[in-house]
């Protein structure tokens, strides 16, 4: 196993998306405290499941979109050797 910690093995849209999740775990728990999920183990869960995933999947979606117009943006540049506005022919000035 990598001697690295497990923060450094992770990418940046999978961290983002687990302190998401996180987060949604946690206002999911700030809500049942406050008795807004009636007390029986399948609506807990439920509300857990729910409120954790969707904050997480849709924090990652966004920052894998984010990260992979970053590359791209990168790539271009790169390619056009470090000028990142838009190319001459192009219709956006």
């Amino acid at each position: 196993m990598s001697e690295q910690p497990i923060r450094r093995r992770l990418s940046g849209p999978l961290q983002i998306a687990l302190g998401a999740a996180a987060l949604g775990l946690l206002l999911a728990i700030i809500g049942i405290a406050r008795g807004q999920v009636p007390l029986n183990p399948l609506s807990i869960f439920l509300a857990l499941f729910i409120s954790g995933g969707a904050w997480g999947l849709v924090a990652w979606a966004i920052a894998t979109a984010a990260a992979d117009v970053e590359a791209d943006v990168a790539a271009a540049a790169e390619d056009r050797g470090g000028d990142a506005s838009p190319p001459t022919d192009s219709p956006i000035r």
